[in-house]
């Protein structure tokens, strides 16, 4: 009936991502772990999309050379919060 989305979904979309664009760097999991001063299990838990931070998202990202672009996304949706006026 009604699709909805779910956050295990989200997870593993995010690890999917990662993944991605790891490999596309040529990197191994342990490469980046080491890059990130956090363990392989827990570069291993992100793509499996199974229980990571948002510490650890945020320096995969800014790793990435994605955190400005995940910044100006937030920065933009919240000016157009600001912007909405409440129907109440």
């Amino acid at each position: 009936m009604f699709e909805t989305t779910e956050i295990k979904d989200i997870k593993e979309g995010i690890g999917e991502y990662v993944k991605s664009i790891r490999k596309l760097r040529k990197l191994s999991q342990s490469e980046l772990a080491a890059l990130l001063s956090v363990s392989r299990t827990t570069i291993q838990n992100l793509e499996a999309g199974n229980n990571f931070t948002v510490d650890t998202l945020l320096k995969v990202m800014k790793e990435f050379d994605l955190l400005d672009q995940l910044n100006k996304h937030i920065q933009d949706a919240k000016q157009h919060a600001e912007a909405t006026q409440s129907l109440y």
